[in-house]
């Protein structure tokens, strides 16, 4: 038992490592980049990451990624949501000079490809979460209003991204990419029960004291 508790430690960081480094690396072996320009392939492998860093930040908010303090895993959700912000901008400007039709189509949702919507909303999503949090202090939002508006947001942006992925046929290796989308859903569906589970215990918490009080 001590022996396990030792090593789940760095088996949960090397896990977390190959679900986001494995898709990276079969993206990498994929036949269609021969076609590709270089911008074109930047823009294609910061979405992937930008994929996985979606992934890594349930997991800091839960407090699921062992040696980090809850501060320091509030922080580094921080952090990491700057650099999926950068993600998102570069995949976009990189699609944008590719081909500007295309990207006015899909940002204005008149694109015929299906996953095309998908993505420009959770890109917005993730766009408004960011511009709110930055703003977060001279707005005045206290923590449960920051939450209200946070959770759904950050929900659209994990439903958004998993169909947009999952929707295009492009490099991503199907059974990796299909992996990663599923434990995005896992991890999120997780941390979303336990912050209800807290909240429920906190309110029988307050309960019960107001019934001693009374």
């Amino acid at each position: 038992m001590k022996g396990w508790r030792s090593a789940r430690a760095p088996l949960i960081w090397v896990a977390l490592a190959l679900a986001i480094g494995v898709p990276v690396a079969l993206a990498a072996t994929s036949e269609q980049l021969a076609w590709r320009g270089p911008v074109y392939i930047l823009a294609g492998f910061t979405g992937i990451i930008a994929l996985g860093l979606v992934l890594v930040q349930p997991l800091l908010i839960g407090g699921y990624l062992p040696g980090l303090s809850a501060y320091r895993g509030r922080r580094a959700h921080h952090w990491i949501g700057g650099a999926l912000v950068v993600a998102v901008v570069i995949h976009v400007a990189g699609l944008w000079i590719t081909s500007p039709p295309d990207m006015i189509d899909a940002l204005t949702y008149a694109s015929p490809t299906p996953f095309s919507p998908f993505g420009v909303t959770a890109m917005w999503a993730i766009f408004i979460v960011a511009l709110l949090a930055l703003l977060r202090r001279r707005l005045g939002l206290r923590l449960r209003t920051w939450r209200v508006i946070h959770i759904p947001l950050a929900i659209v942006i994990v439903a958004g991204s998993v169909v947009h992925c999952l929707l295009i046929e492009g490099t991503m290796e199907a059974i990796s990419k299909a992996a990663l989308c599923a434990l995005i859903l896992l991890a999120a569906a997780k941390v979303m029960a336990d912050l209800w589970r807290r909240r429920a215990l906190r309110g029988e918490s307050v309960a019960r004291e107001q019934a001693k009080a009374d």
